[in-house]
């Protein structure tokens, strides 16, 4: 996941995939969703961000309840992929 911030357009999009964008959805006015060619997330973007939010809200990143299990980067065929999250301070 990547979270970028335009200042020139004043849009915050974050991305949940790398993939190419086969559609954009307006879901409201001025918050899209872009789908792959399959209909699956890729990321979203929140147009006017700071006239919605404040920087603090926009830039104050946590994450919660965020424990990556083998079993599940496994199943979805991404042995390894969380090896640089799995090191001694991620894991208890």
């Amino acid at each position: 996941m990547k979270l970028e911030y335009d200042r020139e357009a004043d849009a915050v999009y974050i991305y949940l995939q790398e993939k190419e964008v086969a559609k954009t959805v307006e879901v409201c006015e001025g918050v899209n969703i872009d789908l792959d060619n399959q209909g699956k997330l890729v990321g979203f973007e929140i147009l006017d961000a700071t006239q919605r939010y404040s920087l603090k809200d926009i830039f104050d990143l946590s994450t919660e309840n965020f424990i990556l299990d083998e079993a599940i980067l496994n199943r979805r065929g991404a042995k390894g992929a969380g090896e640089e999250f799995m090191g001694e301070e991620t894991t208890r």
